[in-house]
This record gives C-alpha cells, sequence and structure tokens, in this order.
C-alpha cells in the first residue's frame, strides 16, 4: 500500500512513522522543507515523488485542508484522498464546491481522535494512535474498495475505527473535545496574574483541568472556527448553567440546592464516560499509598502489587508541596481493596492509617 501524506505535523508525521512501522511505502509532502526534513529523518517516510499513491492523507491545518484535498483529488486521479481534520461538516462542504461528483467519490473524511500538548514532527509518535477512535465519515456513496483501503490503513496505526455521520462527529467532538479545550483554557488563564503563593496550592485536580491549557493556540483558533456553531451552541448551554451557579452563590434562598444540583449533574455525566477499552463505566476503589520521591520507588510500589495478584485499572500521582514525598492513588476493583491495604501495610507501605483502621474494625 502506498500513501502520500501531505503535511508533517504531529499528526501526519506521526501517522507516517506507524504506517512505515506497518511496511507501507510512505511519501512526504509538505509547504516548509525543513519540516518535510525533520519528518523523514524520524523515520515518517521517503522524500521520493509518491508517483501513483493508493491513498493520500491531508494532515494540513483545517484552514487550508479542503483547498489541499481538492487539489490532491486532481493531481492524483486514481487515488483515495482522506484527511485527519477534526471538523468534517463545515470541510466536506467546501470540499463539495471545488471538484466533481466523480472526484468527491474519491474522498472519504477522517478524524483520528489522538493528539497531544506539543505540535510538530519533533513530537511525532508511531504509538499515538493506538487504542484510540479513528472515526471515518463515509456514505452510501462511497465505493467499498477504497473505504476498505481507508478502514486497513485506519486499523495498521493501532485505532479502533468508528463510522458517523459528518454532522454527529461534529456535534460528539463540540462537547467531548473543543469545549473542554476552551474551558481548560479559560480556568488556566485566572491563573496569569494570580499571586505565586496561591499557584503553589495546586494540586492534582487543577492540574486535571487545565492539563490540556498548553495546547497549541493557531491550530485551536482554526478548530473552534472550523465548527464554530456546534461550539457555541454548547458553550451556550453551559452559560446558562453557570449563570445559575453564580447566582446561587449570593446564597440566598434556595441557594444551596442549585449549587448540589450541578455537581450531582456533573456526578451524571462524568459516570457516562466510558471506561477502560471503551467498556461501560466501571466504579473502582482507590487504594492511597505515600511514596519516597527517590528513583525506583514507584517500579517497586508496582512490583509488591503484582505480587499480591491485583490489576492495577487506574492510577495518579500528586506531590506533597514542599516534601519529597509521592502521593498515589492507585484504583482497583472493589472486592480488591481491603487485600491490597492490607497487603502493601505488611510489605512496609505507608497508608493513610484511617485506611488500616477501617478494615480492622469491620
Amino acid at each position: 500500500m502506498r500513501v502520500h501524506i501531505i503535511g508533517t505535523g504531529l499528526l501526519g508525521a506521526s501517522l507516517g512513522q506507524a504506517l512505515s512501522a506497518q511496511n507501507y511505502r510512505v511519501s512526504l509532502e509538505d509547504t516548509s522543507p525543513t519540516a518535510q526534513q525533520l519528518a523523514a529523518d524520524l523515520g515518517a517516510g521517503e522524500l521520493s515523488r509518491p508517483g501513483d499513491p493508493d491513498i493520500v492523507v491531508v494532515a494540513t491545518p483545517p484552514d487550508v485542508a479542503a483547498q489541499v484535498i481538492a487539489t490532491a483529488l486532481r493531481k492524483y486521479p486514481n487515488a483515495t484522498v482522506t484527511d485527519v481534520a477534526s471538523i468534517k461538516t463545515r470541510l466536506l462542504e467546501s470540499v463539495r464546491a471545488m471538484v466533481t461528483r466523480d472526484e468527491l467519490d474519491r474522498y472519504i473524511g477522517c478524524h483520528p481522535m489522538a493528539g497531544r500538548e506539543k505540535s510538530g514532527a519533533i513530537a511525532a509518535r508511531p504509538d499515538l494512535f493506538t487504542a484510540r477512535p479513528w472515526v471515518i465519515c463515509s456514505d452510501e456513496d462511497t465505493p467499498a474498495d477504497r473505504l476498505g483501503e481507508v478502514v486497513a490503513m485506519a486499523e495498521a496505526t493501532g485505532a479502533s475505527v468508528t463510522h458517523l455521520d459528518p454532522r454527529i462527529h461534529d456535534a460528539a467532538v463540540a462537547k467531548v473535545s473543543h469545549v473542554p479545550q476552551v474551558i481548560a483554557s479559560l480556568v488556566a488563564s485566572q491563573l496569569r496574574h494570580a499571586p505565586l503563593e496561591e499557584v503553589a496550592l495546586a494540586g492534582q485536580g487543577l492540574r486535571d483541568v487545565t492539563r490540556i491549557a498548553a495546547s497549541d493556540p493557531r491550530l485551536w483558533t482554526q478548530i473552534l472556527a472550523g465548527n464554530a456553531e456546534e461550539v457555541r451552541g454548547v458553550l451556550t448551554e453551559l452559560r446558562s448553567e453557570l449563570d445559575e451557579v453564580i447566582t446561587a452563590l449570593d446564597l440566598g434562598p434556595g441557594s444551596t440546592g442549585v449549587l448540589a444540583r450541578a455537581i450531582a449533574l456533573g456526578n451524571e455525566g462524568y459516570d457516562r464516560i466510558p471506561g477502560k477499552h471503551g467498556q461501560a463505566p466501571t466504579k473502582y476503589a482507590v487504594v492511597t499509598v505515600l511514596i519516597p520521591d527517590t528513583p525506583g520507588t514507584l517500579a517497586r510500589l508496582f512490583k509488591d502489587i503484582g505480587d499480591l495478584g491485583i490489576n492495577v485499572e487506574d492510577f495518579r500521582m500528586d506531590h506533597a508541596p514542599g516534601r519529597r514525598l509521592g502521593i498515589v492513588d492507585v484504583s482497583v476493583v472493589p472486592a480488591a481493596q481491603q487485600e491490597l491495604e492490607i497487603g502493601l501495610s505488611s510489605k512496609g507501605w505507608q497508608i493513610p492509617e484511617s485506611a488500616i483502621e477501617k478494615e480492622g474494625n469491620a
């Protein structure tokens, strides 16, 4: 399979690395010779002319993707052309206005739901798409053989393929990706002029909420503009609920009910987020372990958990301010919680006393 990638940023270079590792013949193209050479040097593909590729992947910024797709459809008349843009409806409409019906039949929109806060080929990883959703937007007019090629390419990266209508896709990503980016950025912006002693109190909760605030402003401006209608709708609903919370903080009659309801509705939404491997959400028990912040300690902790025959479902780590101490929350199935707490305690790990006392009094 010969794949020609136009655009050698994070997604384009990562895709090239992943496909090259699966013995696809990958060629690269970018308006920047330096970016193109860097991606090639990092194993994303070759700089040779693509000849007659089977698939052309447009991995350019969203604001130029439609024109590049239309040009590729004309330049490579036998190729299936796809893209990796995070907006689909407006992009499809723009492409449709530029090409013939026959050319449009060779275009299949895609969106791999993967990324990093860092950008450019230097941040590329061949495993970027592994176990991540890869949305494909096709319709009844899409030739089956071309659709099969795109599906095979996506699956070769380790991604999990999902088929969606473009409008459903855009509504979905507004909720699960685009609005979270806006909220993370707005929360982080409140720290710009905060006194350092206040910011020093930041814990894992703030880091979780603001992690994606480090994203590229130029790219995200294009994404938000491209999906403006859907993003605006979600933000408008959010503003209405936020106004209710702000009013409730005047602490007038019924205010505590409004505040409690806001948090409770958040619980309901959180409980709908898929669990491991896309399975139904699962409630886990959390065992907290205090560990010294020294080399090898975390590895030893996981070895001891493994020796107890307990599987770690998830974990998170925070650091105690001003102390070389790590606070590790280990998520396990509820039935394993007591065994893990007692087992780790017997191996010398520091478990909060309240947890052990609770088990002892049970």
